[in-house]
C-alpha cells in the first residue's frame, strides 16, 4: 500500500530535508545521550559526587528529547531512525571508548553539546523557508538547553 499525500503546507522536498535534518540531531542526542550516560557510571575525582548528579541531570533530559524529534519525525511522514547502526551512520558526535579523567569528560561533553547546537542551527534555515515553525519551535527549545548546558560544563572548567 503507497503512502498517503500529507498535506500540512509544507512540500514533500521541504519535508525530507526537513526530516533528514532532524534524523541527524536525533542521532547527534543519542549519541550524546550515551556518551553522557557512560560518564555519569564512571566518573571518579573530586568532583565525582557534582559531575556525577550532573551528568544524570544532562542525561535524562537527553533521554526526553529523543521522543519530541522522533516524534516530530513521524509527524512529517518519514519513519525515524532507531538502531544504533543508523544512529552511528548519521551522528557527528565521537564516540569516547575509553574511560577518560573528569577534565576531559567535561571537554568531550562540551564539545558534544556545540556539535547538537551546529546540527541544530543548519536545520533552522530549512524550516524557515518551509515556513515550518513547529520544527522551529524545537529546534529554539534545543538550541536554549544545549547552549545553557554548554556554558554550566564550561563553567566547572574555568579558573
Amino acid at each position: 500500500m503507497a503512502k498517503k499525500q500529507i498535506e500540512i503546507g509544507i512540500s514533500n522536498k521541504e519535508r525530507k530535508a526537513i526530516t533528514d535534518g532532524l534524523s541527524a540531531l536525533l542521532a547527534d542526542s543519542y549519541m550524546l545521550y550515551i556518551k553522557t550516560h557512560n560518564f555519569h557510571w564512571n566518573v571518579e575525582g573530586p568532583m565525582f559526587n557534582t559531575l556525577h548528579t550532573m551528568f544524570m541531570d544532562q542525561y535524562t533530559e537527553l533521554w526526553n528529547a529523543l521522543d519530541t524529534l522522533a516524534e516530530r519525525i513521524r509527524a512529517l511522514g518519514e519513519y525515524a531512525p532507531g538502531s544504533y547502526k543508523q544512529f552511528a551512520a548519521l551522528t557527528s558526535i565521537e564516540e569516547s571508548d575509553k574511560v577518560p579523567k573528569a577534565e576531559k569528560m567535561i571537554q568531550e561533553l562540551i564539545k558534544g553539546h556545540e556539535t547538537v547546537i551546529q546540527t541544530a542551527r543548519k536545520l533552522l534555515p530549512i524550516c524557515d523557508e518551509a515556513h515550518d515553525d513547529v520544527t522551529a519551535g524545537v529546534l529554539t527549545d534545543r538550541l536554549e538547553i544545549h547552549e545553557k548546558t554548554s556554558w554550566m560544563l564550561r563553567s566547572l572548567l574555568a579558573k
